[in-house]
Parts: C-alpha cells; sequence; structure tokens
C-alpha cells in the first residue's frame, strides 16, 4: 500500500490568494458605488442621463390663443384643437404593408409617403401632416405603427371668413400672426406655452407621465370696435357695387363720430383667411389703411375751414366764377358750366374748381397746410395696424400758384380712406379730434376730443355739407328716407405713364349723418368704376345711401327726416322693425 505524502502549502499562497479574493470583492464593491452612488466620471449621473434620453422626454403643450370678438362678442377669430402627424423614419417598419394604411388614413399618396420617408432616413422627425381633426389622429393611433406620433396643437378658424379678413388678419401653420389684427396684438393673443415631462417607450410612445409640468397659459380675448351687423352689410353693398360697376377695387370705412371707433372697415377684392390656397397678394391688402390715393374735391371742405379762420370769409360771402374757368400759369382750370356769382356755401354744393382756386390763391398757403396737418392728412392715425400709410401732405418753402390751387381742391397730396374718415369725423363731432382706434373703447377711456376748430366753423361747414346732398348739389344719390346726410363728393383722375390718364377715375364721397345731429361718418372708394358712372355722386354716393341708412337703424339712431303728412313720432316707431328685418337680412345675403 502506497503511502501518500501530503506537503504543506507555504503560507504566503494562502495570504495570496485571500488577498486577491478581498481585491475582486472590493473592485466590484467599487464598481457598484461608482455606477449607482458616487459622482466620478461616466457615473450614476452620466447612465442616468443616457437612460433618461432613451426614455424620459419634455412634451410641449400648446396653449389656447386668444380669441378676438367684434364689439357685441361675436367671434371673429377662434382657435379649434388639431393634431399634426410626425414620424421618426428610423422607427418605422419596413413593411410597406402598414404604410399603405397609413398613407389612407391621413390622406396622401402611398408613393409619396415612402419618398418622404426614403428622403429623410437620417433623421428623428419629419412632419407627415399639419393640422388634421382629432378624430382622424385617434385613427391613426389606433394604426399602432411603430415610429408614427401625434402632436396636439391647435388651429386659428374665422367665422366671418371674407368679411373681416383684412382686420382680422391670420396666423401661419405655427400659430403665429402674420397680418393684421392677429399680428399687431401676437403678443397680446398667443399666451404662453407648458411642458411636461414624460416616459416613452422603444418606439416613442408615451406611457406614464412623470410630473405635472408647467401649465400652459391661454392668450388673453380682444374686442374689436368693430360691429359686424355693419360690417355684413357694407360688405355686401361695396362687393354688389364693384362688381355692378366693373371696377377694379374699392373700401369703405364707417366711424363712430362721438369716439373715433371704426365700426366697420370692408375692402374689395377680399380672401377667405380660411382657404388660402389660391390667396394674391393683390387681395390681402386693407386698401382702407395702407393704399394712398388723391382725395380730389372731399378735402375742399378743408380749404374752406381755413377761408373762415381766416375772418375774410363767411358762408354767404360772394365768390365770382365767372365765365366758368381760370387760368393759373400755364394750366386752365374749368367748372362743368359758368356758375357766375356764388357763395361760399355754393363752391361746395356745386364743388366749383375755380372757386376753390381763387380762395386758395387769396389766403395764405400755409394756413391751408397747416389745416390739413391739424386734420390729421399727412400722419397716422395712431391706430397701430400694420402697414398703415401715413399719407402724404408736402410742404414747400415757396409754392408756386398752380401747386397752391392743386392742393386746395386735393391733387398733390395723398390720403387713405381712414384718415379721410377721421377728418370728416372732426367736422360732424363739432370740431374734436378723437383717437383713431380698431379696438373698443371702454368708458373710462372715452373722452371728449381734441378741439381742432372751433364749434361754430364745425357747424358752418357741416350746413354747408348739407346742399351737396339736396337738390342741385353733386350728391344728390347720397339721400336717405329717413335721414338727412351731409358730405362731399370727389371725382379724382389717376396718374398714367404720362401723367393723368383722361379714362382713369377713382369716385368718392365722404359723409355724416345724421345731418342734424352727426352719429356716424363714411367713406366709400371706387377705384376706376366703368366710364358711364366714374363721379362720385354717381358711383360712391349711392353705395353711403345704402349703408348708412340700414346702419343708422341698425343703431336704433332717431330718424331726423320727416316726411310730409307724418310725425316724428310715427317715423320713430317705424325704426325697430326696420332694425330687426335689416340685420337679418344683412346676415343672410353675404
Amino acid at each position: 500500500m502506497t503511502k501518500v505524502v501530503r506537503q504543506a502549502v507555504p503560507v504566503w499562497r494562502f495570504y495570496l490568494a485571500m488577498l486577491l479574493l478581498a481585491s475582486l470583492a472590493l473592485l466590484l464593491v467599487w464598481r457598484v458605488l461608482s455606477l449607482q452612488v458616487l459622482d466620478v466620471d461616466r457615473g450614476h449621473e452620466f447612465l442616468q442621463g443616457q437612460g433618461d434620453a432613451r426614455s424620459v422626454r419634455t412634451e410641449h403643450i400648446p396653449a389656447y390663443r386668444g380669441v378676438i370678438t367684434d364689439r357685441n362678442g361675436e367671434p371673429l377669430a377662434v382657435s379649434t384643437p388639431v393634431a399634426s402627424v410626425w414620424i421618426n423614419p428610423k422607427h418605422l417598419p419596413e413593411d410597406f404593408s402598414s404604410w399603405a394604411s397609413l398613407a389612407k388614413v391621413v390622406g396622401i399618396d402611398k408613393q409619396r409617403l415612402i419618398n418622404k420617408v426614403q428622403s429623410n432616413k437620417g433623421r428623428s422627425f419629419v412632419y407627415l401632416r399639419r393640422h388634421i381633426a382629432p378624430a382622424q389622429a385617434e385613427d391613426v393611433l389606433a394604426l399602432k405603427i411603430p415610429g408614427v406620433n401625434i402632436q396636439r396643437e391647435y388651429k386659428r378658424y374665422y367665422p366671418a371668413g371674407e368679411v373681416a379678413a383684412h382686420i382680422v388678419g391670420f396666423t401661419n401653420i405655427d400659430d403665429k400672426g402674420q397680418e393684421g389684427i392677429e399680428l399687431a396684438y401676437d403678443h397680446w393673443l398667443k399666451g404662453e406655452s407648458g411642458s411636461k415631462r414624460v416616459l416613452k417607450d422603444l418606439h416613442g410612445n408615451v406611457f406614464r407621465d412623470i410630473d405635472q409640468g408647467v401649465q400652459a397659459r391661454s392668450g388673453k380675448d380682444l374686442m374689436l370696435s368693430i360691429d359686424m351687423r355693419l360690417q355684413y352689410l357694407a360688405y355686401r353693398e361695396l362687393k354688389a357695387a364693384i362688381k355692378r360697376m366693373s371696377a377694379r377695387s374699392g373700401s369703405l370705412v364707417m366711424m363712430d363720430v362721438d369716439t373715433g371707433e371704426v365700426l366697420a372697415m370692408v375692402n374689395q377684392p377680399s380672401f377667405n383667411p380660411n382657404n388660402r390656397r389660391q390667396l394674391q397678394a393683390s387681395s390681402m391688402r386693407n386698401r382702407a389703411m395702407t393704399d394712398m390715393f388723391e382725395p380730389g374735391s372731399t378735402v375742399k371742405p378743408l380749404t374752406v375751414v381755413a377761408a373762415l379762420e381766416s375772418g375774410k370769409y363767411q358762408p354767404k360771402t360772394q365768390i365770382n366764377t365767372d365765365p366758368g374757368y381760370i387760368r393759373v400759369g400755364n394750366k386752365t382750370l374749368l367748372d362743368p358750366i359758368n356758375y357766375g356769382v356764388i357763395d361760399i356755401t355754393g363752391i361746395l354744393t356745386k364743388s366749383s374748381q375755380v372757386g376753390t382756386s381763387k380762395l386758395a390763391l387769396d389766403l395764405d398757403e400755409q394756413m391751408v397746410w397747416e389745416v390739413f396737418r391739424r386734420f390729421g392728412l399727412g400722419e397716422s392715425t395712431g391706430s397701430g395696424f400694420p402697414g398703415e400709410s401715413s399719407g402724404i401732405v408736402p410742404n414747400r418753402p415757396n409754392w408756386k400758384p398752380i401747386e397752391r390751387v392743386n392742393f386746395a381742391f386735393g391733387y398733390g397730396l395723398a390720403v387713405t380712406p381712414l384718415q379721410l374718415a377721421q377728418a370728416y369725423s372732426v367736422l360732424a363731432s363739432g370740431g374734436f379730434k378723437h383717437s383713431t382706434t380698431l379696438l373698443k373703447k371702454t368708458e373710462s377711456s372715452k373722452s371728449e376730443g381734441e378741439r381742432i376748430i372751433s364749434e361754430r366753423i364745425a357747424h358752418q361747414v357741416n350746413d354747408m355739407l348739407k346742399t351737396v346732398t339736396q337738390d342741385g348739389g353733386t350728391a344728390t344719390l347720397a339721400q336717405m328716407a329717413a335721414y338727412t346726410a351731409a358730405g362731399k363728393t370727389g371725382t379724382v383722375h389717376k396718374v398714367g405713364a404720362n401723367g393723368y390718364a383722361d379714362d382713369r377715375y377713382m369716385a368718392v364721397f365722404a359723409g355724416m349723418a345724421p345731418a342734424t345731429n352727426p352719429k356716424v361718418v363714411t367713406i366709400v372708394m371706387v377705384d376706376e368704376p366703368d366710364l358711364d358712372r366714374y363721379h362720385g355722386g354717381e358711383a360712391a354716393a349711392p353705395v353711403f345711401s345704402k349703408v348708412m341708412a340700414d346702419s343708422l337703424r341698425i343703431l336704433e339712431v332717431a330718424p331726423d327726416k320727416i316726411l310730409p303728412g307724418e310725425s316724428l313720432a310715427e317715423r320713430v316707431k317705424q325704426s325697430p322693425a326696420d332694425v330687426s328685418s335689416t340685420s337679418v337680412r344683412g346676415r343672410k345675403s353675404v
């Protein structure tokens, strides 16, 4: 039997093995601590960040944009919930069969979808379709296609469509103001977006909210001075007139005499902000505020104001216009007929060029210029509307006689319809100039305004303007059945390639009503009406009559024109029925 001899293990080898085992244990503990506890390079914070980057996302919460309404609370711009479909091409399946289902639900061509994915393979975020209905978005999610996601958003909708498009404006696809009030008050309307942290799976689908995050703050609402009852009415009548006269374009501005608030403002051509696929830039301009034109005879009342302020003239002061023309420099200025000796009132009644020229040549040119500037011509109305023109009112150190004359009857300067409305509101209000606004004024913000001319002169000029709409005046078609009117016509030659064109005109009427106590000023401008009726009294005055008559009834302004055999009480009694029927007709016809 063989005897086994056991050799003794050296002690140092035992301790070495134990040291190695202990070192391994310590290294393991150190690694665990470095990964889970200690803040070392590529430690627990790094790993936590890497994990979060792959699963934790910050979701954007869109803010609800403020509502724009008219002065009576009728919505003009509201935000509706929509959804946008976006894809992560890296996570999309290779199976094209599921893409066909997606293309069908989203409403795009399958091949277009394939091309879009293949051309954006290196990206992780690509919009597939913007602003679809929430129900359609749910159908997309029901497909459960990896890499297909939904982003909740809001889309702007404009209930009044093209009727108020030039004032309200519109937003872009990202809900940022681009035109009109939407642009001017974007900071007020847009609000502040919110956010929250969420957990997403491998395919980008949210399966849990981590926290409440920051709540979105809705934008503030905005109430305009516009009265949509009057806006619909004005839009209908102007559009019909432009079509009837085959005119190039047109504008209408209606202003509250006592506050300076714009009650209606319409232009032709217009556009539908809810459908901009065939939008033309020329249709987007708010011509009433951006387009300048020579006002022509509509500013003759301002020249008369200067004449009355000089102390040299009174309404009955006689002016000899014989023989019906006047030679100024190398120009001959004509009246349609020889009016002979007429007073200052007659100059406005007949719109006499000769009479106005004699006033201009007798007055100091700086006095006339100063009156025009005082009435707000040549400067912004202060409405804050994007792109509003200031007009042009030249001031020369030395005025030639023909320049003085042209300026006095509305040539050589440029205004906007809104500026003209503001100027006439000074006459209508008894000499006060109010700040023009597209926002509804509160009771506390209403003021008496700044006195521009004396009340006596304002009333004198208004009395003169009443004769323009009466028999023998140039604007008899501006008359209304229940209300008196006062105003002034303008028929302006347009500038062509070789100076003023003989066959292109701009017809204007500026008026106020009721003439006995004006409440509303309305400016009507028709650009290039047909040559059968191109005068301001033929093309623009009838539009004024129709719009103003119905508007005053809607505003419940008491009639001031009594028919033979009728009492004022009987006339007022008819007003309520007219108000309701007119309002309904105005809405249905647009």
